[in-house]
């Protein structure tokens, strides 16, 4: 196959490989930038890819390999390695600043009291929920219709936000 023709091939197929580069990256620039690297690396290593193979799939595998590659190197920036003598291996990120262990008790004991504020039929359905239970399990387990069981948990839900909005971070 000539470079003209593999190159063809390719450009049919990059519609489909940005939406996939969107999920992975979440960002419309940042998915262009990976569709085009890809195209690049796809283009440059033309004699690795067999014809009759499946080049969709090639062009995906060189995607995911790209894109894992770059979060790599982006984590390794965002770290540190602390050289004092205990070599400890911390990251500067501001996101992993620890809180009070006393506050997350506070919370807890919020969380279990709006809990207990709920009547009997909505608190039910939501703790077999929130324990692992499925709709149609409980629905069994409390002999009432699926239906109920979904409506008394959406208000269980509704009342626990009104009762712990003090916590909401919009």
């Amino acid at each position: 196959m000539t470079a003209i023709e593999f190159s063809n091939l390719i450009q049919r197929v990059t519609q489909s490989l940005r939406p996939v580069a969107f999920n992975l990256t979440r960002d419309t620039d940042d998915a262009k930038d990976l569709v085009q690297e890809t195209m690049l690396k796809a283009l440059m290593n033309q004699e690795k890819f067999k014809s009759g193979t499946n080049l969709k799939a090639w062009l995906y595998t060189i995607m995911r390999n790209t894109f894992i590659n770059n979060y790599n190197k982006i984590t390794k920036r965002s770290s540190h390695i602390d050289s004092t003598e205990y070599l400890q291996f911390f990251n500067t990120d501001e996101n992993y600043i620890t809180q009070n262990k006393g506050t997350a008790t506070f919370v807890m004991n919020d969380i279990e009291k709006a809990i207990a504020g709920l009547s009997e039929e909505h608190r039910a359905p939501f703790m077999m929920y929130y324990i692992g239970y499925k709709y149609t399990e409980i629905a069994e387990k409390l002999s009432i219709p699926i239906g109920t069981v979904k409506n008394r948990i959406h208000i269980a839900r509704k009342e626990l936000k009104k009762s712990l909005k003090v916590y909401r971070q919009d």
